[in-house]
């Protein structure tokens, strides 16, 4: 694979590694919403929200859009969710490895 691929791919999946990101993107999975609306559902400061939400559309994760005062956001491409159930997949099998080691280890 060429080296701008391993970079893309690398920047990408930094955008997606911090929880607040993650937690906006589970708030926009369905629909689009304003700004206020995301920082009122985090319980987290607009300017914090801001920051992440640029992160996301810097990497092209986010799209915005003005709405007479508001500011939209949406999910541009709904395949990143694939990405991120993806990753919950393997923790929670890798979860259950370690339950199961533990529970035999006590027997």
């Amino acid at each position: 694979m060429n080296d701008i691929i391993f970079k893309l791919s690398a920047s990408y999946l930094k955008a997606l590694s911090h929880p607040t990101r993650l937690k906006i993107l589970d708030i926009l999975k369905d629909e689009e919403l304003c700004v206020c609306k995301i920082f009122e559902a985090l319980e987290l400061e607009q300017s914090n929200v801001s920051q992440h939400l640029r992160v996301l559309k810097d990497q092209g994760i986010l799209v915005s859009r003005r709405e007479g005062a508001n500011i939209m956001y949406r999910v541009k491409d709904k395949d990143v969710f694939n990405i991120v159930n993806k990753v919950k997949e393997i923790l929670i099998r890798q979860l259950n490895e370690t339950q199961d080691l533990l529970e035999k280890e006590g027997d």
